[in-house]
C-alpha cells in the first residue's frame, strides 16, 4: 500500500514537470538550428531527480511567509516570519488564528525561483508538497528519489524554506510599539518594544471573501434582486466605507508573492465612528416633570423591561445577582445623565419660558447656562439643594414603574431600595458637578 502511495506521489510530481517542459518546449522556434539541443538539454532538465535536486538547491533563495516584513515598508529588511495559525493562540477577537489549517501560503524572495514555490503547493491526496516535507514524509522521499538518504536530503532543504537565512532582526522602519509589562510607567525596564507585523495570509482571505461578494456573477443577481425588491437565494452583503491600501506601487510583487497576485490592494474595512443624525432637542414645555420625557426614551424603556424580568424571575441573592441588577441600574443612571446633557444643549434660558411647568429643582438641572443671565436662578443653583432633590424624584419615578411589576412586601424589593439609596448617592454626584 505503501509503495501505491508513493507510486502515485511521483506520477504527480511528473504530472507537474511535464506541463513545464511542454510549456519551455513550446517557446522554442522551429528555424532555431539549435532547437534539437535545447530540447534535449530542457528533457534532462525536467527528468524528476534531476529537477527536484535543481529546485532544492534553489529553493535557499525563497522563504515561505505568513508575516512578510516589506507590507509593514518596502524598504525594511527585517526578517519575515513563517507562523502558522494553529500556532497562534486562540482568542476572541479576529486574527490570523481564525483560519486553522486551510490558510494560503505566501512567499518572499528571489521571483526567478517562483517555480520551487508552485512545485511545493503541488497537492496529493489533499496534501501540499510543502505539508509533507514540513512533516518530514518518508513517502515523499522515496517519491523523490530511489535513494532514500538522498531524497531525505532535499526533504529537509524543501522543509527549511519556512526558515529565515541567518539571525532574526528587525528594522527601524518597522512600526514600533511600547508595551508595559511591568507595574512602573516611568520606568524603562518595565516595557517591552513590539514591531507588529502585517498578516498577508489573512489579509489574502479577507480580499478573497470581499472581492467575491462584489464581482462574483451570484452577488451581482443577489444585488440585482435586493434593489428590486426581489427575493434571492444568495445573501446579498455590503461594505460600507471600504478603502483599499496598495502594497508596492508598480511592483507588487516586491513585497510578497500573494501581494503581487491582489495586484497590490489590500482591503481596509471602515472603522469610522457613527455619523449620528439626531432629531432636533427641543426644550421640556407643557410638561410637568422631565422624567415623563426621560421614560419614553427607547434605552430607557429597554432597560426598564430587563430590569422588571430580572427581579420577577426572583433571582438568588448572591454575588452575581447583586451585580447584574447594579450594572442596570448603573445603566439607567448613566441614560438619565446623557438625557439631560442633550437638554443642557438647547438654547439658555428656555426654563424662563411661561409654558415651561417644570419643578424649580428639573429646571435648575437641565438649564444650567441661564444663571449667566438670571443672578437669582444662579443663586439658587450655587445652593446645590436642587441636586437631592432631584436624586429623590428619580428614585421615586423609579420605584413608582416598578412597583408595576413587583409586588410590595417582595424581599428583593428591599434589596432593590437599598441598591436604589447607593445608585442615588452616586447620581447626586455627578449632578453636583454638571
Amino acid at each position: 500500500m505503501q509503495d501505491e502511495s508513493v507510486q502515485s506521489l511521483r506520477e504527480r510530481i511528473s504530472e507537474f514537470l511535464a506541463e513545464r517542459l511542454e510549456a519551455k518546449l513550446s517557446g522554442l522556434k522551429d528555424s532555431d538550428p539549435k532547437r534539437a539541443t535545447k530540447e534535449q538539454e530542457l528533457r534532462q532538465k525536467f527528468q524528476r531527480e534531476a529537477w527536484i535536486a535543481d529546485a532544492a538547491h534553489r529553493v535557499s533563495q525563497l522563504q515561505v511567509t505568513t508575516h512578510p516584513a516589506k507590507a509593514t515598508h518596502p524598504d525594511s529588511k527585517a526578517t519575515s516570519l513563517y507562523k502558522p495559525p494553529c500556532e497562534l493562540p486562540d482568542h476572541s477577537l479576529v486574527g490570523s488564528h481564525v483560519l486553522g489549517e486551510e490558510f494560503p501560503t505566501d512567499v518572499v524572495g528571489n521571483a526567478a525561483a517562483l517555480d520551487v514555490f508552485k512545485f511545493l503547493k503541488l497537492e496529493h491526496d489533499g496534501r501540499t508538497i510543502l505539508a509533507r516535507a514540513l512533516g518530514g514524509e518518508t513517502e515523499l522521499a522515496r517519491a523523490f528519489s530511489d535513494d532514500v538518504d538522498k531524497g531525505k536530503e532535499w526533504v529537509r532543504s524543501f522543509a527549511a524554506v519556512t526558515e529565515p537565512s541567518g539571525s532574526i532582526k528587525a528594522d527601524p522602519r518597522l512600526k514600533q510599539l511600547y508595551w508595559l509589562t511591568g507595574e512602573e510607567p516611568t520606568r524603562d525596564g518595565d516595557f517591552h518594544l513590539l514591531a507588529p507585523l502585517y498578516s498577508t495570509i489573512l489579509s489574502h482571505r479577507i480580499h478573497a471573501a470581499i472581492s467575491h461578494t462584489r464581482f462574483s456573477e451570484e452577488s451581482k443577481l443577489a444585488r440585482k434582486a435586493y434593489w428590486n425588491g426581489e427575493y434571492s437565494e444568495c445573501e446579498h452583503r455590503e461594505y460600507p466605507h471600504l478603502a483599499a491600501q496598495k502594497f508596492g506601487g508598480s511592483k507588487p510583487q516586491n513585497i510578497s508573492q500573494l501581494n503581487s497576485e491582489r495586484g497590490g490592494n489590500n482591503y481596509l474595512l471602515g472603522s469610522l465612528p457613527p455619523n449620528w443624525r439626531s432629531a432636533e432637542v427641543r426644550p421640556l414645555l407643557h410638561t410637568d416633570s422631565a422624567l415623563r420625557a426621560f421614560g419614553r426614551r427607547s434605552t430607557v424603556r429597554q432597560t426598564l423591561r430587563e430590569l422588571e424580568r430580572f427581579l420577577m424571575a426572583n433571582p438568588r441573592p448572591n454575588q452575581e445577582t447583586r451585580q447584574r441588577r447594579d450594572a442596570l441600574v448603573a445603566a439607567l443612571v448613566d441614560e438619565l445623565l446623557v438625557f439631560a446633557a442633550t437638554l443642557q444643549e438647547v438654547e439658555p434660558g428656555w426654563s424662563a419660558d411661561p409654558a415651561c411647568e417644570l419643578p424649580e429643582e428639573e429646571a435648575l438641572w437641565l438649564d444650567p447656562e441661564r444663571a449667566t443671565a438670571d443672578p437669582e436662578f444662579a443663586q439658587r443653583r450655587e445652593s446645590l439643594d436642587w441636586v437631592s432633590e432631584v436624586s429623590e424624584r428619580f428614585a421615586a419615578w423609579l420605584n413608582q414603574r416598578l412597583q408595576k411589576s413587583l409586588p410590595v412586601g417582595d424581599a428583593e424589593h428591599a434589596h432593590w431600595e437599598a441598591q436604589l439609596q447607593r445608585e442615588s448617592a452616586a447620581l447626586e454626584e455627578a449632578l453636583a458637578h454638571a
